[in-house]
């Protein structure tokens, strides 16, 4: 019987992954050094929103944001628990309007700055490479509207 490569020995996506997650690590040392405690840099696009605009349902928070409304649902949990957000009575029984803490409104100016000093970051970043991850990105949407990962996935498994 031959064996057959550790498919974890493959890892195509890791690297990116990993340089995300370090990014993603500065972002919220950072936050460190201003003694910004309890906030992860996902946490910042829903503050800013909440912050922008006010109160919002964890529906209309998460599709603004375009996320599913289990990972929104799941980012308000924790920033209730990190004291950033509280939950009202919505426009009817069946509905909570998610709202910012004092504490979230303190920081938020801090956190619009970095916002846009990261945006400002990525766009060095990719002044300095020759290909763009902005442009990567859209050509990888691209070629996915083409045909779909889930689909190119299950092609690989059927003739496996």
């Amino acid at each position: 019987m031959t064996a057959t490569p550790d498919p974890l020995e493959q890892h195509r996506w890791r690297p990116l992954r990993q340089l995300l997650d370090a990014m993603d690590a500065d972002i919220a040392r950072l936050y460190a050094d201003r003694g910004i405690t309890g906030v992860r840099p996902r946490f910042v696009a829903p503050l800013i929103r909440l912050g922008r605009r006010g109160g919002m349902t964890i529906r209309q928070l998460a599709d603004s944001l375009e996320v599913t409304h289990s990972a929104m649902s799941q980012t308000v949990a924790a920033l209730q628990r990190d004291g950033l957000v509280t939950t009202a009575a919505g426009a009817d029984a069946r509905t909570r309007e998610v709202v910012l803490t004092d504490r979230a409104r303190e920081i938020l100016p801090f956190l619009e700055a970095e916002w846009r000093a990261t945006e400002e970051a990525v766009a060095e970043l990719e002044a300095e490479i020759p290909y763009a991850l902005s442009q990567v990105v859209r050509d990888l949407q691209a070629a996915l509207a083409r045909r779909s990962f889930h689909d190119r996935i299950a092609d690989r498994i059927a003739e496996s």
